[in-house]
């Protein structure tokens, strides 16, 4: 009994055995030196989801390693990207995790060095609390979107859905039948975008606007965001819609 128990122990630490999933090679403390950053995790060779991504840094000067672990740390296809966003000419670290649920929803982290510090200068929890929004159809084929954190109106046009999905909710004089309230979604995309092209790279979020239920998208909410010095900011926001037929 204690020998298949054994067995079964050592079958199960193999199926969640911590792998490396990718590395890349940059400056992250800013000593001119390279070093190795890598994610690392537990995985069942049965499933695509991934348990305890940690981030793992080599320092390469000392080679001695720092592991970095994550509130959010199991998902879907994480990924590592390094790149300068804060301007201090070291690469800082973006990592992205999808969550698997049905909003297309992330969990992503920019972790930098600061006073000789690594510090987290981005956590998608943050930013889902920060950025807060109101969706309500109107009169006329119309949805109104108020962007709290920022203080600004969105109009949008529901005409593109088309004359069946119009009917149901609006009567001939286009005017509703019931009020409806639609949502935004948590952050669903973060990608590093340099737009000035001066080096440094700001952040691009996407939110999914829904509409009556989850799968009835109206668009998407787009905020850049800037280094300040302190904290990422936004420096522009845009609601994208999708086209419909001509």
């Amino acid at each position: 009994m204690k020998l298949s128990l054994q067995s079964a122990l050592s079958r199960e630490m193999n199926l969640y055995r911590t792998v490396t999933m990718t590395s890349k090679q940059g400056d992250i403390d800013g000593d001119g030196i390279k070093d190795n950053v890598f994610l690392t995790a537990n995985k069942n060779p049965d499933s695509p989801f991934w348990r305890n991504v940690t981030l793992v840094i080599q320092n390469g000067r000392t080679n001695q390693y720092e592991h970095v672990p994550m509130k959010n740390n199991a998902g879907y296809n994480p990924t590592l990207f390094l790149g300068d966003f804060t301007g201090n000419k070291g690469d800082d670290i973006l990592v992205v995790i999808d969550t698997g649920g049905s909003g297309g929803s992330i969990y992503a982290y920019v972790f930098s060095y600061l006073n000789s510090q690594l510090m987290t200068i981005f956590n998608s929890d943050a930013f889902n609390e920060t950025y807060k929004y109101a969706v309500n159809y109107e009169n006329q084929y119309k949805a109104k979107l108020n962007s709290y954190y920022l203080k600004e109106r969105y109009m949008l046009d529901l005409t593109y859905k088309g004359k069946e999905y119009l009917s149901e909710i609006y009567n001939k004089e286009g005017v509703l039948k019931s009020p409806i309230e639609g949502w935004i979604n948590p952050l669903s995309g973060l990608y590093p975008v340099d737009y000035n092209r001066d080096g440094i790279y700001e952040l691009e979020a996407y939110q999914r606007i829904a509409g009556r239920y989850n799968a009835d998208s109206l668009g998407f909410v787009q905020t850049v965001l800037i280094w300040n010095g302190l904290a990422f900011t936004p420096d522009r926001q845009n609601v994208a819609i999708f086209g419909g037929q001509i």
